[in-house]
């Protein structure tokens, strides 16, 4: 049924397309009420964009779908820990609920400050952290 493996699955594969398109493959949805409102993977390269992150992408059009900026009733399913940028806009959209798949030991927000997050926010770690953590180490293997 509708739990986190299930939406990360979905998840996941939007990293697969950022994968398949030379993105470093991290993927996001958004999910309201057992519904996904917003689907998102890297597009910094294609956009040349630094902030075009794939959690970015997702609370921007969750936003727009809600007509809301608040996101405080809705789940953040993302394939790597955000970075700090992305627990900050998460912390400004009062993301309910964010899951996240593989730890990033080098930039994840929690290496720097955990409290970034809205207080009210609850953090799940490492679902699929194997198949997250798989798809980013074969990306980087195959730039080397």
């Amino acid at each position: 049924m509708f739990n986190d493996d299930y939406f990360m699955r979905m998840a996941h594969q939007q990293a697969q397309m950022a994968f398949d398109k030379g993105e470093v493959p991290v993927g996001a949805i958004v999910v309201f009420r057992n519904r996904v409102i917003a689907k998102a993977h890297n597009l910094t390269e294609t956009l040349n964009d630094v902030t075009a992150h794939a959690e970015m992408q997702a609370i921007t059009a969750a936003a727009n779908t809600l007509g809301g900026k608040y996101l405080n009733e809705c789940t953040l399913y993302v394939t790597l820990e955000p970075c700090v940028m992305c627990a900050g806009g998460s912390a400004w959209a009062q993301m309910g609920k964010i899951v996240f798949g593989a730890y990033d030991k080098r930039k994840g927000f929690s290496k720097y400050q955990e409290p970034i997050l809205h207080p009210k926010t609850e953090l799940v770690g490492g679902v699929m952290e194997t198949e997250c953590s798989q798809l980013m180490k074969d990306f980087f293997s195959k730039k080397r």
